[in-house]
């Protein structure tokens, strides 16, 4: 009886684990930038897998990492707020944190910046998860009024200029 419960559960173990390893074989992140006209304000919001988000950090700070954590929120702003920057003439635009919002398998991060000017000449900054995942890209969607387009960002680039689109 124990062999016939072992050859019916190992195979659904080794499959079972072949399976999750084979299910995520793509790293990505999409990254929104927009204008509000209304407010002046440069809206960000990004989009991530939530598992990739959470292995980042629990293997940079070396703990045990789940929504369940104390300072969750606080160390996925701390790494998103050390790995993607926008900057104007060399000079740094202050991102607030808006908060995030976990749907089934994705994080969302929302971020804004009061900025009464358009996107074009912008410098966007981008590593997330670059440094752990070699085959991590990020894609930055972008739009104001005028213009719109996409950066796109992986391990060997991580600084990219926002330009207009002819």
């Amino acid at each position: 009886m124990k062999i016939f419960l072992l050859a019916l559960v190992l195979p659904v173990l080794f499959f079972g684990s072949i399976a999750s390893l084979s299910a995520h074989r793509f790293f990505f992140g999409i990254t929104e930038i927009n204008v509000n006209h209304s407010t002046n304000y440069i809206e960000i919001i990004h989009q991530f897998t939530l598992h990739d988000v959470e292995n980042v950090i629990a293997q940079q700070q070396q703990i045990k990492f789940s929504p369940e954590h104390p300072r969750y929120e606080q160390l996925i702003r701390q790494y998103f707020e050390k790995h993607f920057k926008i900057q104007n003439n060399n000079t740094s635009i202050k991102l607030s944190w808006v908060g995030l919002e976990l749907v089934r398998d994705k994080v969302f991060i929302y971020q804004e910046a009061k900025y009464p000017n358009f996107l074009i000449g912008l410098v966007v900054k981008n590593d997330l998860l670059t440094d752990t995942y070699a085959k991590q890209v990020n894609t930055v969607n972008f739009q104001d009024n005028d213009n719109q387009g996409s950066l796109t960002f992986d391990g060997s680039q991580h600084i990219a200029t926002i330009i207009v689109n002819n």
